[in-house]
């Protein structure tokens, strides 16, 4: 069973996410299959150029924005980026200002982390973060998930799971 094992502010520099938008969770194949991340990768010089700015970056990351009683209402997959990162032919970009992430561990084996989601909102309100919502009342979040940490089990075959808010 997946539980929460840390709650965390993150301050964060203006970044650029770049990605695709999708009706729903089923884009990650063509994503791996097409190497989307590597093409974004190259765009933004590397990884390290965004994990300079923000050493939790670098992730893959499925954004998504839900109205206040749950329902999803977008879903991107990409990657952030520094904010002067030109998007390649085919994807968008939207910027994020300076501001604060909350981020939320979620440990356990990668086929529970995804399902102990809907926990990291009341972890957040309960370690005293208020997530932003936007002009509709909608609250953005989105998995971000990071080598090494969500992509090689530790000795128990468990892996951490970032799942972040945009917070006051």
């Amino acid at each position: 069973m997946a539980e929460i094992v840390k709650v965390f502010r993150d301050r964060v520099p203006a970044l650029r996410f770049i990605g695709k938008e999708y009706a729903d969770f089923s884009g990650w194949g063509e994503w791996f299959q097409n190497a989307w991340f590597d093409r974004v990768e190259s765009c933004m010089g590397g990884v390290g150029a965004v994990t300079k700015l923000w050493k939790n970056g670098g992730g893959y990351a499925g954004l998504e924005r839900r109205a206040e009683d749950g329902a999803l209402l977008s879903y991107h997959i990409g990657m952030f980026a520094p904010p002067d990162t030109v998007a390649p032919q085919g994807f968008l970009a939207m910027d994020f200002p300076e501001g604060s992430f909350g981020t939320v561990w979620i440990r356990g084996r990668e086929d529970e982390v995804h399902d102990a989601i809907p926990l990291c909102l009341p972890a957040l309100l309960d370690a005293g973060f208020v997530p932003k919502r936007d002009r509709e009342g909608a609250i953005l979040s989105f998995e971000n998930g990071l080598c090494p940490r969500f992509t090689t089990p530790d000795g128990e075959g468990k892996v951490i799971l970032d799942y972040v808010y945009l917070i006051e």
